[in-house]
């Protein structure tokens, strides 16, 4: 058994003797004895708790998608529409990688903040460990094993000549990246698990500070053009790995030797919930592939247009995908504590910030569509996709920001193969008829209207379903309590 510093406790700056401490948690079985440890979400405003969660998890979120859209800004500067297209198609299979990425950190959150909401520290350092040691391999195999898969997705996409080549040398660089990238990943799910909002903040912040300064240097002084780019992007990977575990290791004394005993049960329950996650996630990046290949048939201009939606995303739906990595770890205390009650009360109030988010994006969107198109030099075919997606489309995406994050609280909260159903379901039932009806309608923009309407009718079912689960979840906990009455 590990022997914690008392000096030291999961929340920075708490009292020494809060190790001491013992409590029964409600969520968990009757008599059993936690070390205490600050589960920070459990009390106070919980809309607090979800705008500081969110806000700084936006804040560095969006630092690393502005780093990413200032590569396609640079690169534009070079007058080459090719380039902007073979980013494009790098970009989908890139995106298919952090996908995974993100499935590993999802699993560290689920697993990483109940332990904390139960106040159990000493299982929070053992998984926090065992999910970084896990992440590390998996994200090795992915990434080499995608980079040999590479050239026949890209052909898949429509990629050909010059822009294949372009797009292969762009992925042979960047995907063997993605250990540092995912074990940043994972890093910042232990700071956000344990409500170090700040330094979590300031993992992807670094990162993407790291991107925009050295992206002028790599393309222009040195004429490394997309190469430039690719190198950038590794080298902010790395920061982004290095700040990270410095927070979870030095600061939080989250993780250190692994147990090899308890290891192996412990990949178990880790993969229960990464495989789920990571299937879920990946449905995305294969739903965008294939709006990719749709679009394609419109050529370059209109890919490349496509390319440029796809930086304009998360940029300005920022806060939407922080708020669906925040509410994991507000769910998960709630849950290991019991808090059946506040717990959906916490899923409600993600559900309105999502739709005040979505508003908040869209009016400057609709206002300044024009001057956005401009500032990728996009024209033609590129420049009406971007106008109609920033004026009419975007507002749709309160009903993928809803999938989002019911599908954080499902991964949370013990359902992770409904995230899985969902997220297919949508890329699959919910993107190709329409994406294909679309594109006979009305083209490339029809093909990218089919794209956001298809997920509206599953946004609305994967809120029904999360609140059916949390409402069985407070039914099981009202049983146990009456068996330890009766008992």
């Amino acid at each position: 058994m590990d022997t914690e510093p008392d000096a030291r406790s999961l929340k920075s700056g708490a009292p020494a003797d809060q190790s001491a401490a013992t409590t029964n948690s409600p969520g968990l079985p009757p008599g059993r004895t936690q070390p205490g440890v600050a589960a920070v979400f459990v009390t106070g405003s919980l809309l607090r708790h979800i705008l500081i969660m969110t806000g700084t998890g936006a804040f560095g979120l969006v630092a690393i998608f502005i780093g990413e859209l200032a590569n396609l800004i640079f690169l534009a500067q070079l007058g080459d529409e090719t380039i902007i297209a073979a980013l494009g198609y790098a970009s989908s299979i890139v995106f298919f990688t952090i996908s995974i990425g993100i499935g590993l950190s999802i699993a560290t959150t689920a697993l990483v903040s109940p332990a904390i909401g139960a106040r159990d520290r000493e299982k929070a350092r053992r998984l926090s460990t065992h999910c970084l040691i896990a992440t590390a391999v998996v994200s090795t195999i992915a990434g080499f094993g995608t980079l040999l898969a590479s050239p026949f997705f890209l052909s898949a996409m429509g990629a050909t000549g010059r822009t294949h080549d372009l797009a292969m040398g762009y992925l042979t660089i960047v995907l063997p990246a993605l250990l540092p990238l995912a074990i940043g990943m994972s890093a910042t799910g232990i700071l956000r698990s344990v409500g170090d909002a700040r330094r979590a903040m300031n993992v992807t912040l670094m990162g993407a500070v790291v991107n925009i300064a050295l992206d002028p240097l790599l393309i222009f002084t040195l004429d490394l053009g997309l190469t430039g780019a690719a190198y950038a992007i590794v080298l902010s990977r790395i920061a982004v790995m290095a700040i990270g575990l410095y927070g979870v290791m030095r600061v939080h004394d989250l993780a250190g030797q692994p147990r090899w005993t308890p290891f192996f049960g412990d990949v178990a329950t880790i993969s229960a919930i990464a495989v789920p996650a990571i299937l879920t996630n990946i449905a995305t990046p294969a739903s965008n592939a294939f709006v990719t290949a749709a679009i394609s048939g419109y050529g370059d201009g209109a890919v490349a247009g496509w390319t440029a939606i796809g930086r304009i995303v998360p940029v300005a739906f920022g806060a939407i995908y922080a708020l669906s990595g925040s509410i994991g770890p507000i769910l998960g205390q709630n849950y290991g504590a019991g808090e059946m009650d506040r717990m959906r009360q916490a899923f409600t109030l993600s559900l309105w910030v999502t739709a005040a988010f979505t508003v908040a994006a869209w009016l400057p969107l609709a206002i300044f569509a024009e001057g956005i198109a401009a500032s990728v030099r996009a024209s033609g075919d590129a420049a009406a996709l971007i106008v109609l997606f920033c004026r009419w489309l975007s507002p749709l995406f309160v009903f993928l920001g809803a999938l989002f994050v019911a599908n954080a609280a499902f991964n949370t909260l013990g359902r992770a193969p409904l995230s899985t159903v969902l997220n297919w379901a949508r890329a699959t039932v919910g993107t190709v008829p329409f994406v294909v009806a679309g594109g006979w309608i009305g083209g490339a923009g029809g093909a990218l209207a089919g794209w956001m309407t298809g997920g509206i009718a599953f946004g609305l079912l994967a809120v029904w379903l999360c609140y059916r689960h949390m409402d069985e979840l407070k039914r099981q906990a009202a049983r146990r309590t009456e068996v330890v009455v009766a008992g």
